[in-house]
């Protein structure tokens, strides 16, 4: 018995040497890393490998994440198409153009203020990062619930595709109205997908401390 003891405690310490051993790797590289851009393989923007850099307990958390994230990137960006469709229709120039600056600054800024920072917290168990993230995660989430809402705040709510507008433009073009409908339909996906990571990576810290 004891021996098996034995095993199991060696096993473990092996473990968490290894895991040491990965984290110290990912601190030490870290400025070369980042500079390495290798996503998306066709046209390389960030740097991106959560295969190699995060720890294999917390690599399935950083792919929903990291999913969550591809998720309001498609949303913003069917959102300029919906949009312009609605623009073309005699939408006006103006929610198209908001259209337009929603995607140029969100998706940049979700990578930036949220994406990132969990992706640094997770190589690094940063504590600080992991705050970082829920502040802004939440903020997201908070754009996302707005979005699919779509409130008569700027342009009667029509830059945005959500519920809404949906109903507002389909008096006017039941086509407009059908891509409004895929939009707030996208956006509230977007929302549960990121409610439901959120919890998820909260357990995952509990779990860990």
């Amino acid at each position: 018995m004891k021996a098996q003891e034995l095993a199991a405690l060696e096993a473990d310490l092996n473990r968490r040497e290894t895991d040491i051993r990965r984290r110290e790797e990912a601190v030490s590289g870290a400025v070369v890393r980042t500079d390495n851009r290798n996503w998306p393989p066709c046209f390389p923007i960030i740097h991106h490998n959560i295969a190699k850099e995060i720890p294999i307990h917390a690599q399935k958390l950083q792919y929903l994440a990291f999913l969550t994230w591809l998720g309001i990137v498609l949303c913003l960006v069917f959102n300029v198409v919906a949009i312009t469709v609605c623009w073309i229709k005699g939408g006006g120039v103006k929610i198209f153009f908001l259209a337009i600056i929603y995607a140029l600054i969100g998706c940049p800024l979700s990578y930036v203020l949220w994406y990132k920072p969990l992706y640094n917290a997770m190589r690094i168990d940063s504590a600080l990062r992991f705050g970082w993230f829920f502040m802004f995660y939440l903020l997201h989430i908070a754009f996302c619930i707005f979005a699919a809402i779509a409130p008569p705040v700027i342009f009667r709510g029509k830059s945005l595709t959500g519920i809404l507008a949906a109903i507002d433009v389909f008096s006017d073009s039941a086509f407009v109205g059908i891509f409004y409908l895929v939009g707030f339909g996208l956006f509230c996906l977007e929302s549960l997908l990121s409610f439901w990571v959120l919890q998820k990576i909260y357990s995952f810290i509990r779990g860990n401390k």
